[in-house]
């Protein structure tokens, strides 16, 4: 029996690997020698990091930036060293959560931060950069980032603008002659799974600035300094596109990630499953297993687990999926790719209870073994026949 293993995190209860180990051991209580590989799942938002540096023997890093206020503080990202790939999430660094509620106003937060961590990890040899970029408190069009890694983001008077959109209403000219010279050299995939582009009724400001403090005054004007950034970045970037879909990401980060460093923008799953590998586990599993803390109808608008489920089926492999819980819509995983769907949850208990790590792993284990129980009895009864 050849089994692969790849759950999404049960958030706030169990990470990737701990629902994925918890599944191996009742897996193991009913096929002691079954060959089980466990890879790490994420969709590109909070949990990423941790999934994909513990699941590929990474290393954690702490490094001091500026945060979206201007101020220190201590950012974490993972290094994979087999392949010099740093592994971020911009909100470690611009996140709306570092961001007092009383505070927000994405006229004078920035970015600047990510482009620290992002020299921190040049500086330390990678060349390979997966970046989730959900959760900003920005809309300065990815400026303070630029600035960080050496573009010149300039006034009237030749200096670097200042924090925040505001910034952008002094700026008449970008240069990058003192950009980090590795830049050129890295390869820089962007888990963005928003469409919208940079600027216009659908643009980041109309759309996401609201949300991060703006007041309704300000989007407009916001709105047209990063017109005018985005004409002021063809001088020197001649393929930029505002309007590409995801350049509105993040407060703009879309749009200065794949101008300034000529990046991919990619769902986030198909980000993880591809940087994973893990088809080339799929091709020769017997049984392919996923899942996350909740399984519905929005799991089936392309969340991991389904991801998961569409490379199974492309090499005709079962799937089965595990879940904290399931609502009555999840029906329509079985149209995508899910064969067969359980919630781990055995017995009436309190959400607290529900969510203990230590009695999540065991509910998990033991849907598991009940489950690959019958899967044995089948497998003898169409033996015997």
């Amino acid at each position: 029996m050849n089994i692969v293993i790849a759950i999404d995190s049960f958030k706030g209860s169990l990470t990737s690997l701990q629902a994925g180990n918890a599944a191996v051991e009742g897996i193991k209580s009913v096929y002691p020698d079954a060959d089980i590989t466990v890879r790490p799942l994420a969709d590109g938002g909070e949990g990423t990091v941790d999934a994909l540096v513990s699941g590929m023997g990474g290393e954690f890093r702490s490094v001091e930036v500026t945060d979206p206020c201007g101020k220190p503080a201590r950012a974490r990202y993972g290094i994979i060293n087999a392949s010099n790939t740093a592994v971020m999430e911009i909100s470690a660094a611009a996140g709306l959560t570092l961001v007092p509620p009383d505070k927000r106003d994405p006229m004078k937060t920035t970015t600047f931060g990510v482009g620290e961590m992002m020299r921190d990890a040049i500086s330390h040899g990678c060349r390979n950069f997966i970046i989730g970029i959900g959760g900003s408190a920005t809309n300065d069009g990815g400026a303070g980032m630029l600035q960080a890694l050496g573009f010149g983001l300039l006034d009237e008077r030749g200096e670097q603008i200042p924090n925040g959109a505001e910034g952008l209403s002094r700026l008449v000219r970008i240069t990058n002659d003192r950009v980090l010279p590795e830049l050129s050299k890295c390869r820089f995939n962007i888990a963005c799974d928003v469409k919208n582009p940079l600027c216009g009724d659908n643009g980041c400001s109309a759309v996401f600035a609201p949300q991060k403090g703006a007041s309704p005054e300000s989007l407009s004007v916001m709105d047209k300094w990063l017109a005018n950034f985005a004409k002021l970045t063809k001088t020197i970037c001649p393929d930029a596109d505002p309007d590409y879909p995801g350049a509105g990401a993040a407060g703009g980060l879309g749009f200065a990630f794949r101008s300034y460093t000529n990046a991919s923008l990619l769902p986030g799953v198909e980000l993880v499953l591809q940087e994973t590998h893990l088809e080339e586990y799929i091709r020769n599993a017997d049984i392919v297993i996923t899942g996350e803390g909740r399984l519905d109808a929005q799991t089936a608008m392309g969340k991991a687990p389904v991801g998961v489920a569409k490379l199974a089926k492309k090499h005709g492999k079962p799937v089965i999926a595990f879940a904290g819980s399931v609502s009555k819509d999840a029906a329509a995983l079985n149209g995508c790719g899910i064969d067969a769907y359980f919630p781990i949850l055995r017995t009436v208990c309190s959400f607290d209870d529900a969510m203990n790590t230590e009695n999540a792993a065991e509910n998990l284990s033991g849907t598991a073994e009940q489950v690959f129980r019958v899967v044995k009895s089948i497998i003898k009864e169409d033996y015997q026949c």
